[in-house]
């Protein structure tokens, strides 16, 4: 995209929504761990798994919060990229080699 369409402060929303994910990705394994570590009896709708299941979401929340705040930036780089009038790269394609028979 050229210089001119974008903006500086996309390079920083996508850094903290990748951070983001990345978290959400190390919390869910985590919530996932914890979940398979509670006793069979415990699984389901019992104390234990809803504070573990409360403290999973809590933790989530922020994160989910950096989405919220600067998630309207992967909208604006793509109605950016579809504004942008450059033409398509052009595609490189080789012509088929036509072969005549020998003539005699």
């Amino acid at each position: 995209m050229p210089q001119n369409t974008t903006q500086s402060r996309w390079v920083y929303q996508l850094g903290v929504l990748r951070d983001a994910l990345d978290r959400l990705d190390e919390l869910h394994e985590q919530w996932l761990a914890t979940r398979d570590a509670l006793p069979a009896t415990t699984k389901g709708a019992t104390a234990d798994f809803d504070d573990a299941l409360a403290k999973h979401h809590a933790e989530s929340w922020s994160c989910l919060d950096d989405w919220t705040t600067h998630g309207k930036a992967v909208q604006e780089i793509n109605t950016a990229a579809h504004k942008t009038h450059s033409p398509p790269a052009p595609v490189l394609a080789t012509a088929p080699v036509r072969r005549t028979a020998a003539r005699k």
